[in-house]
């Protein structure tokens, strides 16, 4: 920890309309250039006071009990502030007044600060504001943070103060080696513990953000949908396994609706409503997000939900599908894959991004359109889901063939443009004289007449 600069001082202090001799003798300490002051409660009269030495004047008693506990108090903050260095707890004069006062607060350390941001996440997870995946995530950053700590400091925990710079470095490092997390992966602990640290700044536990000028890039990753061969496949494929079918259509509603998992495995049949163009919609709010998504359903995820109208599961759940928990989900579709002979992973989220490219991108729908079904704030969000098709590749490039070749490139300039072209030929060809025998003049006539006949192409 650096070396930080302290001054500890007492002063007497009139209160306004004092009359008396008697002022409250004051202490003021002072941090880094930063002063903060607070009554010590004691008064004491000014003609016997010494502003040099800070002490009463005199050997009575009442002149020695001031002096002695203006010393005992002087102690005590040593030891305090001894005790905050010993424990990397930077030094403040607002926690040093605050221990003279008695309302000095105990800050939490790392691991403590981690623990109680978790428990806030998990105590709203009921009322929606947070699902319990988004706690299981910070649970795992948390246990990351402490296998550091431990790994490099032999310690059990860290106060705010130790961190630094070369703390993110050194966890970023961690985190790739010894826990095998990949860039991205290693980036989004970071960002999880980056918020735990954004507290303590808040709380005046750290002066500043010790992470500012750590800068993870993260490694693009494109994450390719299923392509519209192999959507077709997995839903013809016979499972002789009913676990395996049912994830497989659950899958496969994904894709035509665009819910993420947890949505899909919260859907009831209070959400499926009729539009104003008297068709099935779905109508909710996205559990992450809270951004309202109203989709249209297509005939194959109706298919989906009369398939499953009757399941035990759905009718004891209220929901429309009977849906397993994410991990058991993946878990099967990696079965799925195999079986089916799809050599992408397929995972919960796949099924959202064939929805937006392959079912809806890559038929014709805007993209507009789409980031409205996906609930997503922005297009550029969107984009990122928006991965095109060869078969889209070829069939926009076929447009573009067609317009070449049934169209004269210059079908589409303006004729105001090419009177423009010959005027200013014109005028070159003047500038080059009328001598026949001038080798010049005869290229500029021959651009000319040739720039004439392609007018009259185009003009008539």
């Amino acid at each position: 920890m650096l070396e930080q600069s302290y001054g500890l001082s007492y002063f007497l202090k009139s209160s306004k309309n004092q009359s008396t001799t008697d002022r409250y003798v004051y202490i003021r300490i002072t941090v880094d250039g930063i002063p903060k002051e607070t009554s010590t409660k004691r008064q004491w009269d000014y003609t016997r006071w010494n502003q040099k030495t800070e002490k009463a004047i005199g050997t009575k008693e009442d002149a020695r009990a001031l002096n002695s506990f203006l010393e005992t108090l002087t102690t005590k903050i040593n030891n305090f502030k001894t005790d905050l260095l010993n424990s990397d707890v930077p030094l403040t004069s607002v926690d040093l007044i605050n221990f003279v006062s008695g309302n000095y607060k105990k800050r939490n350390t790392v691991l403590e600060e981690f623990q109680e941001h978790n428990d806030e996440i998990e105590s709203l997870i009921e009322s929606g504001e947070y699902s319990k995946g988004t706690h299981d995530r910070y649970v795992t950053a948390r246990s990351h943070v402490k296998q550091f700590i431990k790994y490099k400091y032999k310690k059990e925990d860290l106060s705010f103060g130790a961190l630094n710079y070369s703390f993110v470095k050194d966890y970023d490092l961690f985190l790739k080696t010894v826990r095998k997390c990949s860039n991205n992966t290693s980036l989004k602990y970071i960002s999880n513990f980056k918020k735990i640290v954004l507290r303590a700044v808040a709380k005046d536990y750290v002066p500043k953000d010790p992470f500012k000028l750590f800068t993870g890039k993260k490694t693009k990753v494109k994450k390719k949908p299923l392509t519209k061969a192999e959507l077709q496949r997995l839903e013809n494929k016979t499972f002789t396994s009913k676990r395996l079918e049912v994830v497989r259509d659950i899958f496969v509603f994904q894709c035509y609706t665009g819910l993420s998992y947890i949505d899909a495995y919260q859907l009831t049949w209070n959400y499926i409503k009729e539009g104003d163009d008297g068709c099935m919609w779905i109508m909710s709010n996205r559990q992450k997000s809270k951004s309202n998504t109203d989709i249209p359903l297509l005939p194959k995820a109706m298919e989906i939900i009369a398939k499953y109208s009757n399941d035990p599961i759905c009718i004891q759940k209220g929901t429309i599908l009977p849906a397993r928990s994410n991990q058991k989900m993946n878990e099967y579709l990696k079965e799925i894959a195999v079986l089916s002979e799809i050599r992408e992973t397929l995972n919960t989220h796949k099924a959202r991004r064939t929805f937006a490219s392959t079912v809806t991108l890559n038929n014709g729908v805007s993209i507009h359109v789409v980031k409205e079904m996906l609930g997503h704030y922005s297009v550029k969000q969107t984009e990122e889901y928006a991965i095109t098709e060869q078969a889209t590749i070829s069939r926009e490039m076929e447009i573009l063939k067609n317009k070449l070749g049934n169209k004269p490139i210059l079908g589409e300039v303006d004729t105001k443009v090419i009177l423009l072209h010959l005027k200013q030929e014109l005028e070159l060809l003047k500038s080059y004289g009328t001598d026949p025998n001038n080798e010049s003049f005869l290229l500029r006539y021959m651009a000319f007449d040739a720039m004439l006949s392609k007018a009259a192409s185009v003009l008539t």
